[in-house]
């Protein structure tokens, strides 16, 4: 969360998304881990073409207030992209999706900041979500070694 680390994601994730070729006019995920994510890119898409929005989606819709599981400037029929901070057995991503779709929007796909590579990836896809990942833990363990 860090000025830094938020300028860096926000731009490589931007990035990714616009080489991935999906459409996508929103972007969040199970908070908290991909809030600061999800908002990083967000800021960085402001000033081009295609803005992105950024929505929170909570774990369990609240007693009170809207009573939503997703808050922010999601709409019905948004194209979105979930994201994910870590990837290890891909549940956040899948509950995020299934609260988007129950919403009525349509995922486009999942950017995940790290895949550790223990199996969510194949879980994602399993259930017809295409992934892309800045890095994998190999990409990490390749670099520190």
């Amino acid at each position: 969360m860090s000025p830094d680390g938020l300028a860096l994601i926000g731009t490589l994730g931007l990035g990714a998304l616009r080489d991935s070729g999906w459409q996508v006019d929103a972007i969040g995920g199970l908070t908290l881990g991909a809030d600061p994510i999800a908002y990083a890119i967000s800021y960085a898409s402001a000033h081009t073409a295609s803005p992105i929005r950024a929505f929170t989606v909570r774990k369990e819709a609240k007693a009170h207030g809207t009573g939503k599981l997703i808050e922010g400037p999601f709409h019905e029929g948004d194209h979105v992209a979930i994201v994910e901070d870590v990837i290890t057995t891909g549940s956040s991503a899948l509950r995020a999706a299934d609260a988007v779709r129950a919403a009525g929007g349509e995922v486009s796909g999942v950017l995940a900041l790290v895949d550790r590579e223990e199996g969510g990836r194949a879980a994602l896809e399993a259930k017809g979500l295409q992934v892309v990942s800045l890095v994998t833990a190999a990409d990490i363990l390749a670099v520190a070694v």
